[in-house]
């Protein structure tokens, strides 16, 4: 039976070491205009739904602008309760509160001269949305305890799953705010939106995880067919999890379960030990085995998401309490909630 193989890496794009890979006719025209507004100092609200691919396109806005070779900062809004959110953003000042034996620099200063990401901007705290609207609009602010106005000049780029204008119309999110961020809308289509990317995608994932194996033109014309209601999260977690199944070098219809999910993490209550083996295309003889497969896709989550615990158990299809006891669990590492490139 022949086997499907990326044949071309020119739908390969990098920014900032994370890879895009675009097909299909919308994307290229996402990715055309996050090109052509990079050069401006536009804040720019970049909309799709969860798994969607939102952050690369942030990341590509940040590539192609001035900003490019200054530093890359990006926080998860909704990964931080209101008084840690507050500090990680606007830093604070020795003695500022109880264990703050040190000055810290918020966000913004790190971010100086260049891009600031905030992701889930939808959940931001009220509170926080006033300083945030001040700081847009070109005024210094204090760090938490300070007593000397700081000033910065970063370019703003945030990213929702949410309906941010419902969010006005209920009192959820400031119309001010809303309107100032933004600036210039992109709004990120589905994967099921964009088939031609599909196979793309998975043929990447699929040479990350293990560059032998290869897809049958029926596994991949079931790819091609399913909804993808996770995106590409979804779609990444599918193809790492018949990757680490698969007993021979090609991936079949049949290795994809109807679920396209090898473990059950659908519920807080689901443990390896209730998983049917029916659903897997290898033969696992114990619980161990099952164990050590959790462990794996719960690893490469939290690497997917750099550490962000919410993402992952999105990504996992858990609560992030689940994720956090199964972490507990397997001795992984924690939760990283911002991360800074230069």
């Amino acid at each position: 039976m022949s086997s499907v193989s990326l044949q071309t890496h020119e739908q390969i794009h990098e920014f900032l070491g994370v890879a895009a890979v675009f097909a299909s006719a919308p994307m290229h025209r996402v990715l055309a205009l996050a090109a052509r507004v990079a050069p401006s100092t536009a804040a720019v609200l970049i909309t799709g739904e969860s798994g969607s691919g939102k952050e690369v396109i942030a990341r590509a806005i940040h590539h192609h602008s001035p900003r490019a070779a200054k530093s890359w900062v990006d926080l998860n809004c909704a990964a931080l309760p209101e008084n840690l959110l507050e500090s990680e953003l606007f830093g604070y000042e020795k003695g500022a509160f109880s264990g703050a034996d040190s000055g810290k620099p918020g966000l913004f200063e790190l971010a100086h001269g260049g891009t600031l990401f905030l992701d889930e901007i939808g959940d931001l705290d009220p509170r926080v949305q006033v300083k945030l609207l001040r700081i847009l609009d070109g005024s210094p602010y204090y760090r938490l305890g300070g007593v000397k106005k700081v000033a910065v000049d970063v370019r703003i780029v945030t990213a929702t799953n949410q309906d941010l204008s419902a969010a006005v119309a209920e009192g959820r999110f400031r119309a001010d705010l809303y309107h100032r961020l933004s600036q210039i809308t992109i709004q990120v289509p589905p994967l099921r939106a964009r088939v031609p990317d599909i196979l793309p995608l998975a043929l990447h994932f699929l040479e990350g995880q293990n560059p032998e194996l290869r897809f049958t033109p029926d596994a991949a014309k079931q790819l091609e067919a399913h909804p993808w209601p996770g995106n590409v999260r979804e779609l990444r977690n599918v193809v790492v999890r018949a990757a680490v199944l698969a007993s021979g070098t090609e991936i079949t219809a049949a290795d994809l379960s109807p679920e396209f999910s090898a473990l059950d993490f659908s519920t807080p209550e689901s443990s390896p030990a209730e998983v049917s083996q029916s659903s897997f295309s290898a033969d696992l003889s114990s619980f161990s085995q099952l164990g050590d497969l959790e462990r794996n896709a719960i690893a490469e989550a939290l690497e997917h998401s750099r550490g962000h615990q919410q993402r992952a158990a999105d990504q996992l299809g858990i609560s992030k309490r689940t994720l956090q006891r199964k972490i507990k669990s397997y001795g992984l590492t924690g939760e990283r909630t911002f991360s800074i490139a230069r």
